[in-house]
């Protein structure tokens, strides 16, 4: 229980902080780096006689130096319950939001600065588009194609 409440309090300043956050009009290149999955392991998995169940996980990461981009524009998932692990260890805040084809959100992450958070979404086999929600930050560039197969 001791250990709960520096814990606790922790996680009320990273929120306190995040909502609190400032801009940056700053716009750099993105990484053309592919995205890391756990579907690799997945496959390993199944290989080795398991069982790799439907659950996916990406993990997108902004740019660590606060510049306005992910540090890759392009992911692969496989279809069904997808976790999200985004981490952003700049002081600047970001969030993942995807939405799909038609433009319609369909989940995403909080905002976070010099942290981490993780969201869960249903996703059907398709195209979609990840970006930072935040004010100014998408249309700098901050956005990517999510393929889910």
């Amino acid at each position: 229980m001791k250990k709960l409440v520096p814990l606790f309090a922790l996680l009320l300043a990273a929120f306190a902080l995040a909502a609190c956050g400032g801009g940056s009009n700053t716009t750099s290149e993105e990484s053309a780096a592919p995205a890391e999955t756990t579907q690799e392991a997945e496959t390993e998995k199944e290989a080795e006689g398991g069982s790799a169940g439907s659950a996916a996980a990406v993990d997108i990461e902004a740019d660590p130096t606060g510049q306005l981009a992910f540090t890759t524009t392009e992911a692969t998932a496989k279809a069904g319950k997808v976790t999200l692990n985004f981490t952003n260890s700049s002081p600047v805040p970001h969030d993942v939001k995807i939405e799909d084809s038609s433009g319609q959100e369909v989940g995403g992450t909080e905002v976070v600065s010099e942290g981490s958070d993780s969201a869960e979404v249903e996703l059907e086999p398709g195209t979609y588009t990840y970006y930072c929600s935040i004010p100014g930050h998408r249309e700098a560039g901050m956005e990517g194609t999510l393929t889910v197969k």
